[in-house]
């Protein structure tokens, strides 16, 4: 079993960014019609989402939380001592996009930096990997964690089961360490690479680097090209159901903690009937399972972040909640995590449309331009 524990290191703070533009779910009816659309919203709840422009990414969004964050916490960014980035949607195929992070946020070069390539379940993955980095150096006091995707992009406009299922978004999680010996991480993960094919964008990596651009009608009705994203519903619903709540017991009995034991259960927001089936086999009440896919759709990694920051935001009571968050979705790749975070830590949701413009390059001659 691939459970960790991490003593005297806290979470210190969490913010997360959305763009401007909303998508709503009923825009689609001239494309899909009102009965199809009616019908999803029913199923997944979601009513709208917020999508980026065509230049603006994960790590745009994620900037700007973690500036804004680094701002509140009075944190300057000589102070962070690794950055890890923990996405399926990176600003370039290479270099890892924690560097541009780096840079743009001012962190200095004795700082780590690096991508882990993961989807929703990046969030408990990434607490697992920026924990124990710390709880082994001597060194690191401070990190950054960022997760989140811009999944609209790779989806094909007229694919009635996605087009209107993901919302974007970029989040940011601040690591610190502690002497209180109350601070402390749990983590349990799980993975199962049978399952890779269940979602998927299989053209345009090294395997099929030139993979055709022209979409073709799959079985399910949905036009798609090797390019664009692919859910195979029926198999990824079946994991959801039985694999998620099995680890979220077992969490449970690893940590000797009961559902009445967290104040909060921020979940990764894949659609509302998952998320009642899972609440209903573990016997999580839904008022303690804070819901954002109704106006933010499905933000991957970043949903569990997203949903905290909605709930306490803008709380003022200035309390520590127990909080449990759970990730699960491609790989197959799922887990849980508990950490007490401040209300006072955790920022309303930020909007901001900020493209990273000296990223943006339309001819490789603007490469040979000195930073």
């Amino acid at each position: 079993m691939a459970f960790f524990k991490f003593n005297n290191i806290r979470i210190a703070g969490i913010a997360c960014t959305v763009p401007t533009n909303v998508v709503r779910t009923e825009s689609y009816k001239p494309i899909f019609g009102d009965e199809e659309v009616d019908k999803f919203i029913k199923m997944t709840g979601v009513r709208s989402s917020h999508r980026t422009s065509e230049h603006q990414t994960c790590s745009d969004l994620g900037f700007t939380a973690a500036s804004k964050l680094l701002e509140k916490k009075g944190i300057k960014a000589e102070e962070i001592g690794a950055v890890i980035f923990a996405s399926h949607s990176p600003d370039y195929r290479r270099p890892s996009t924690a560097f541009i992070l780096q840079y743009r946020l001012g962190i200095p070069r004795e700082a780590v930096c690096y991508d882990i390539s993961l989807g929703c379940s990046s969030l408990v993955n990434g607490i697992q990997c920026v924990a124990s980095m710390m709880q082994n150096s001597e060194d690191i006091s401070k990190a950054l964690l960022f997760v989140g995707d811009t999944a609209g992009k790779s989806v094909n406009a007229n694919d009635r089961s996605s087009a209107m299922l993901f919302g974007e978004a970029g989040a940011v999680m601040l690591f610190e360490k502690s002497n209180e010996p109350c601070n402390s991480i749990n983590t349990l993960l799980r993975s199962d690479g049978s399952g890779f094919k269940y979602m998927i964008v299989p053209g345009g990596g090294f395997r099929f680097l030139h993979a055709p651009e022209s979409p073709v009608m799959c079985q399910d009705g949905n036009p798609r090209s090797l390019h664009n994203s692919f859910i195979q519903g029926t198999s990824v619903f079946t994991f959801t159901i039985f694999d998620v709540p099995r680890v979220i017991k077992d969490f449970w009995s690893k940590t000797n903690t009961t559902v009445d034991d967290y104040d909060c259960y921020a979940f990764h927001q894949a659609n509302l009937y998952i998320l009642k089936q899972i609440a209903k086999k573990t016997k999580i009440p839904m008022e303690k399972l804070p819901i954002t896919l109704d106006r933010y759709g499905n933000t991957s990694g970043a949903s569990a972040i997203l949903s905290l920051c909605d709930k306490y935001g803008d709380c003022r009571e200035n309390q520590t909640i127990n909080v449990m968050t759970c990730g699960f979705g491609i790989g197959l790749s799922w887990g849980c995590s508990s950490f007490d975070i401040n209300t006072d830590d955790i920022l309303p949701i930020l909007e901001d449309d900020t493209v990273f413009t000296e990223g943006v390059f339309t001819d490789p001659n603007q490469l040979y331009s000195k930073i």
